[in-house]
């Protein structure tokens, strides 16, 4: 095998190795922005019951204590047990959750960088918490997050290819089954996989960079 029968015969099957490790960061992604934007805010305006701040304290150091692997074969192998659960479905519950658990600490960073005083003004003014938070913290909070949120997106990118160990078949799980099939040189297929990797995460990085740049304020760039 050379590098033309990767790239004429093979290239499509890593194409579509390609788009389901797409689907699987967009959802975990998703998972993760969602429930750790709302963990940040329970943890910052909510309740300061124990019985609310410590779970997530402990669901925080869980996830992010635990390599993902391990958290990929208990989901799987655990959840098959008790729930019909497909390989794709526990990879994304599994990464997700721990996406949220480090996005969580994004937008926590992120908010406590906005003034405490805002909020005051806001209040003063006769704005309801949930607006204030709303409309002048979570604006300038999302500005600040965007920055360390690049971080964890092309971290995500390259964890998706750990999704293999469970049977996932995303773009590392076709390179192996393209070079059990045809007895393919191992050098040149990962490194058009590593390639695929590598242009994903730029073109990635660039949309958020240039997001980044959109919501700047002049006067105010960090």
């Amino acid at each position: 095998m050379d590098i033309y029968d990767v790239l004429i015969r093979d290239f499509p099957f890593l194409l579509k190795g390609l788009g389901v490790a797409i689907a699987l960061l967009l959802c975990l992604l998703v998972i993760g922005l969602f429930l750790g934007l709302a963990i940040c805010l329970i943890q910052l305006y909510g309740p300061r019951s124990r019985f609310v701040q410590w779970p997530l304290i402990v669901y925080e150091r869980i996830f992010r204590g635990i390599p993902i692997i391990i958290m990929l074969f208990i989901f799987f192998y655990g959840l098959s047990g008790v729930y019909d659960i497909s390989a794709f479905a526990a990879a994304v519950l599994a990464m997700g959750l721990r996406s949220a658990a480090y996005q969580s600490q994004i937008f926590r960073s992120a908010f406590q960088s906005v003034p405490e005083g805002q909020m005051l003004a806001a209040r003063a003014m006769g704005m309801s918490s949930s607006k204030a938070i709303a409309y002048i913290v979570l604006p300038q909070a999302i500005r600040h997050a965007i920055g360390p949120w690049t971080n964890e997106f092309s971290s995500q990118i390259k964890e998706t290819s750990l999704a293999y160990v469970i049977g996932v078949v995303e773009l590392t799980r076709q390179a192996h089954y393209i070079i059990t099939s045809t007895q393919g040189n191992v050098l040149i297929v990962f490194a058009v996989v590593a390639l695929l990797y590598f242009v994903l995460n730029r073109a990635g990085n660039s949309a958020l960079y240039a997001f980044e740049r959109k919501l700047s304020v002049p006067g105010f760039e960090k």
